[in-house]
């Protein structure tokens, strides 16, 4: 059976190929992304592993995951997890800057509830201004 001008199988093939190039190209950029990350590893040795992909790229990706696949890992949990600090210290920081008018407008809801007196509304309303 033909698909396009083309058998069937050799369809199957090259849409294998593709995929394969596709998964070689990731990894490859994973390797080096992690290569140049691992600051407990020398220049030298990160020269050592660039010359290896670009003589026996196929043998390298391969080597180096057993290797070092460990040390991938945890490399990559630890920037994730300052990833995800940096965006919670944004989002704590950006919560916490309110206007003035906003922290005035919340302690007068507080004294007309009974909640704070008026002195203490006071001083919440110097603070905000002071801001």
């Amino acid at each position: 059976m033909t698909v396009f001008g083309y058998d069937g199988w050799d369809l199957v093939w090259s849409v294998f190929w593709v995929l394969a190039f596709v998964v070689y190209v990731f990894a490859l950029f994973a390797v080096i992304s992690d290569l140049f990350d691992d600051h407990e590893l020398s220049g030298w040795w990160k020269a050592v592993w660039v010359v290896l992909l670009l003589v026996l790229p196929f043998l390298t990706i391969l080597v180096y995951l057993i290797v070092r696949g460990r040390g991938m890992q945890d490399r990559a949990q630890r920037r994730a997890a300052e990833a995800q600090r940096a965006t919670d210290e944004y989002i704590r920081t950006t919560a916490r800057h309110s206007s003035p008018a906003d922290e005035i407008t919340k302690a007068k809801a507080l004294l007309d509830d009974g909640t704070i007196t008026n002195d203490e509304y006071e001083a919440i309303k110097a603070r905000a201004l002071a801001s």
